[in-house]
């Protein structure tokens, strides 16, 4: 199957970058156009207590977009929702597959909706509903004509079919990247979002310890560096 366009689907700024940063940049250099889907806009991050409230919204999608940007993606759709408290509504499904019905993806990478008690920071309450909301959006929803009716009556987005899903941050991961030569691109997107990883002491020595762990599960070479991902055929 050729993939020219691939879909990430994720609840907050900088989830991409962490859980699969490395992959999204091997993606862009070979060619394909990746657009990004943020459920919210990370209100409820950030770890500097003097910035306003009221900022965090536009400072994060700031950095995600600049982070966007240094792996090779510009088209970032941002959805709104608030950080802390997103639910698997209709809204929500309708909101994701709108922006199915126009990206036309042959792929969605997307968070887990199970949680992952080996990795519990990748099962925030947000990610498994961004997780479980893609998921309905792209079976049943964004293929059905029928569903979310809105859609193609008043603003004319027919049905679009995904043929596969990638999750990341999944408790039963069955694919690996070696995204060895990727690590300096991924750690200069996190990088970008200042406001979730400035304070952090040695941030390339974390990703480097999860992704070096990634690697050894996979079986990769010494000193290999990987992303991992369950892969499901949505057909």
């Amino acid at each position: 199957m050729e993939i020219e366009r691939i879909l990430v689907i994720t609840a907050h700024p900088d989830d991409v970058d962490f859980g699969a940063g490395g992959t999204v940049r091997q993606w862009t250099r070979s060619g394909i156009e990746v657009s990004y889907c943020v459920c919210t806009d990370g209100d409820a991050g950030g770890a500097d207590r003097d910035v306003p409230r009221s900022e965090i919204p536009r400072i994060r999608r700031a950095e995600q977009r600049a982070a966007g940007a240094a792996l090779g993606v510009t088209d970032i759709h941002f959805l709104g929702y608030k950080d802390g408290d997103l639910q698997v509504t209709q809204d929500l499904r309708r909101d994701i597959s709108r922006v199915i019905r126009q990206v036309k993806p042959q792929r969605v990478l997307m968070q887990s909706p199970e949680r992952n008690w080996d990795r519990i920071y990748s099962s925030h309450p947000d990610h498994l509903a961004a997780g479980e909301a893609a998921i309905c959006s792209v079976y049943p929803d964004a293929r059905n004509p029928f569903a979310h009716p809105t859609l193609l009556d008043d603003e004319g987005l027919d049905a679009w079919s995904v043929n596969e899903v990638w999750v990341m941050g999944a408790p039963d991961s069955n694919h690996y990247e070696d995204v060895t030569e990727m690590l300096p691109e991924k750690l200069a997107a996190l990088q970008l979002h200042e406001s979730q990883t400035a304070h952090m002491e040695d941030l390339e020595g974390r990703v480097r310890a999860w992704m070096s762990a990634t690697a050894i599960e996979a079986g990769f070479a010494p000193e290999a560096l990987a992303e991992s991902f369950r892969v499901i055929n949505t057909a």
